[in-house]
């Protein structure tokens, strides 16, 4: 493993925009690990919804507009510096990427030797925690640069050894999606519940069918009606369609709790369905970021609203221990070479497939 090149592939964010502003690059110098780290050869990398929103630059409160408006040309209204997901500039060229499957190829002092060889996948969302933000975390592939590159550096305390017989590529599939929804599960300490959950074909969503069934909660998983069967076959209960009035096929109060990645214009009838007392976790906002709330819904039916971003490495210790016991299996609807971000993120924004799509350097 000593035979590491000097300069490799992989893909610049060059700015907030289209996609032209990911440009892929065979000249970029290798990263060397510091005191603490680990260069990790990557073997795949996911596409997530976060890497098309930090290359818009969504998280921008002057955006209110859906995650796929402007997704091939770039939004009109952005506001540079509170563009990231921490609320300030993001560092021009980055390299994207939160989800890391790839083998340790050298270490940085402090980290044993013995590492070198080890198979991991990386833990996207790493808490940083600052005496003002306790909630503070940097995320890879956004505050530093992540897996869309031959190699990559990475905190040897957030690298963590994987045994099992899936694939690399099946493994990258895993990091943002898996630990966003185990996160949700865990904010809402979802049991044997009936739940809904919302965007339920995509990466996160499909993750909460499989992680909520471990649990288990009774889902109804809300998607398009081509893709009901195989959310079924996954471990949902029942499903309904997006555009459905769920009101009037569920109920009022017929839910203990809502996992919602949707958000938009249809977001109060998920309140309605609650049953007083119920809880309510969204990590996500797919359909936009701008809801209507009745504070009435809110306090005389007693719910809980919680925002779920950072979680502890135990979340991901969660995951990792259902993957090895055999409890989740993989969802990768397809695959590309690097070298075609672009057509991969394309086929991201269509939103035609259940899972996830995983780019390979």
């Amino acid at each position: 493993m000593n035979n590491i090149p000097q300069i490799m592939s992989g893909v610049y964010l060059t700015g907030h925009g289209g996609l032209d502003k990911l440009v892929y690059r065979e000249d970029i110098p290798v990263p060397v690990p510091q005191a603490g780290e680990v260069l990790i050869e990557v073997k795949g990398a996911g596409v997530n919804n976060t890497d098309i929103n930090t290359r818009l630059g969504w998280y921008s409160k002057k955006v209110t507009s859906d995650t796929n408006a402007g997704g091939r040309e770039g939004l009109q209204e952005v506001d540079n510096d509170d563009a990231s997901w921490g609320g300030v500039p993001l560092q021009f060229p980055r390299i994207q990427g939160g989800d890391i499957c790839g083998i340790i190829v050298q270490v940085g002092e402090g980290v044993e030797p013995n590492r070198i060889g080890t198979r991991v996948l990386v833990r996207s969302m790493q808490n940083i925690p600052t005496k003002d933000n306790p909630l503070a975390m940097q995320t890879m592939g956004s505050e530093v640069d992540g897996g869309f590159a031959q190699y990559c550096v990475a905190k040897a305390k957030e690298s963590f050894p994987i045994n099992c017989d899936w694939s690399d590529t099946e493994l990258a599939s895993i990091p943002i999606s898996y630990s966003t929804a185990e996160g949700m599960l865990c904010r809402a300490d979802i049991q044997k519940e009936t739940i809904l959950i919302t965007g339920a074909s995509g990466g996160v969503g499909s993750a909460a069918i499989q992680l909520a069934k471990v649990r288990g909660a009774k889902i109804i998983a809300q998607c398009a009606p081509d893709k009901a069967t195989a959310l079924k076959e996954l471990g949902a209960d029942r499903t309904v369609n997006r555009t459905d009035d769920l009101v009037g096929i569920l109920g009022e109060n017929s839910v203990d709790a809502v996992v919602d990645l949707v958000g938009g214009s249809s977001w109060p009838q998920l309140l309605d369905i609650l049953k007083p007392g119920g809880k309510y976790v969204a990590s996500g906002a797919i359909a936009g970021p701008i809801v209507d709330l009745d504070l009435r819904s809110l306090y005389l039916k007693d719910l809980t609203l919680f925002g779920s971003t950072v979680h502890d490495p135990y979340v991901f210790e969660n995951v990792i221990r259902c993957i090895e016991e055999g409890q989740i299996k993989p969802l990768v609807a397809q695959s590309f070479p690097l070298k075609e971000i672009h057509q991969a993120q394309t086929v991201f924004m269509e939103k035609k497939f259940i899972g996830k799509l995983v780019l390979v350097p």
